[in-house]
């Protein structure tokens, strides 16, 4: 039930600005719980750790999340802005990164996807999180990447 209200909610426009606000809240509730609780529980969700492309730092980012077979996929939407995520620019750089999932740490590997596969899981996401649409729409100069996050055997 309450991710039926969050994903109505997510499709209206005044709702970016407020969930942009609580990501610096979200992502310390996903490190607390450790990645039991984020995204304050609208949709699947995930807590991403890249390393920085230029600190080498780790950088966590909570994200939603589709599972497809056993890997995990995850948009770069950025909320619709102007520029790709900081994250998603980490990944080109550095496609091993880490996934917090449920209490456990996975470590993944990332490939960007394209072509029919990006088609394909472009249609599931937006099933999962309509808002999605919005954000295409305020990011219509760019493509939003999407990410298949492929657990480390």
């Amino acid at each position: 039930m309450w991710q039926r209200m969050w994903r109505a909610v997510g499709s209206w426009p005044g709702f970016t600005p407020v969930a942009r606000s609580l990501v610096g809240l979200d992502r310390q509730l996903g490190r607390l719980t450790r990645g039991r609780v984020v995204a304050l529980g609208m949709a699947p969700s995930l807590m991403l750790i890249t390393i920085g492309r230029r600190s080498g730092q780790p950088r966590s980012q909570p994200l939603l999340y589709l599972a497809d077979g056993d890997d995990l996929v995850v948009i770069a939407s950025n909320w619709g802005g102007e520029h790709h995520p900081a994250w998603s620019y980490n990944l080109r750089a550095e496609p091993r990164a880490r996934v917090t999932l449920g209490g456990r740490e996975i470590a993944v590997t990332a490939r960007e996807v394209e072509g029919a596969d990006r088609e394909r899981l472009w249609r599931l996401i937006v099933e999962q999180w309509p808002g999605y649409r919005v954000y295409e729409s305020r990011a219509s100069h760019r493509q939003l990447r999407i990410y298949r996050l492929t657990p480390d055997s």
